[in-house]
């Protein structure tokens, strides 16, 4: 089983290390920051093994070399972007499986974001590593891909087992909650979501991870097909790529 610790760096980011008690092996997930892990190891009398990479901007990669460096690591990442991920050792494809110790990660191809993009699946430990693809009640921006390859790689995800914890790279939450909820404002469960939500970040408590689960209901860029959104969008006859697309559209204007 892992033992998973998140740290908070930067603005908003979440760094994660992630530590299989089996074999005594520990992998980071996208160093903004190479001191905050060099910390966090050493307080535990932790060694690093591994960084594992969703994707190259530099707020998930900016402590690779510091870290190989220092602990002699190797980096793991996407082989169709290895061109982006400094230090590359350990190149993976779409259902590759990286083991750490006894614990085994299904890697996912989740594109949108970025090209290359991919995400981490500890089946066993119930952990979805997925960098910047999903966010608590909301997703990324499309940088570098399209409406249609995001609204794939969402509909990858959420097939997952409903109390798989998501486990993103940044504190969006309140943003994406209350843009939420002006594409869906008749949904207790957001509604009674947000006011959980409002109440941890009123005492500076992370809102992530959350599950899957809580997604399925709450988070508009996986709920396209609900009839109360489309009739909220005056789309009820679209494709759910179309409302997708215009959800999205929409949050790049909310902010």
């Amino acid at each position: 089983m892992l033992e998973i610790v998140q740290l908070p760096v930067l603005s908003d980011n979440y760094i994660y290390l992630i530590h299989d008690r089996s074999q005594g092996l520990t992998a980071v997930v996208d160093p903004a920051e190479a001191d905050p892990v060099l910390t966090a190891l050493q307080q535990r009398n932790w060694d690093l093994h591994f960084i594992l990479n969703t994707h190259h901007h530099w707020d998930h990669v900016g402590g690779n070399l510091k870290l190989k460096e220092r602990t002699g690591c190797l980096i793991v990442g996407a082989r169709s972007d290895k061109e982006r991920i400094p230090g590359i050792d350990i190149e993976l494809d779409e259902e590759d499986v990286f083991d750490l110790g006894s614990s085994r990660a299904k890697v996912i191809s989740v594109w949108g974001h970025t090209c290359g993009h991919i995400a981490y699946w500890f089946a066993d430990d119930e952990a979805l590593f997925c960098g910047d693809t999903m966010f608590a009640m909301g997703c990324g921006r499309l940088f570098e891909g399209t409406p249609g390859q995001m609204w794939e790689s969402l509909a990858k995800l959420k097939n997952l087992p409903g109390p798989t914890r998501i486990y993103c790279a940044h504190e969006y939450t309140q943003t994406n909650g209350r843009f939420a909820l002006t594409v869906d404002p008749e949904n207790a469960a957001l509604i009674r979501r947000m006011n959980q939500v409002n109440a941890s970040r009123s005492k500076n408590e992370p809102t992530v991870p959350s599950k899957l689960a809580e997604e399925l209901s709450t988070n508009p860029f996986l709920r396209a097909g609900e009839e109360s959104i489309r009739q909220n969008l005056n789309m009820e006859n679209d494709p759910d790529l179309a409302v997708f697309t215009e959800i999205r559209r929409r949050k790049d204007q909310f902010g």
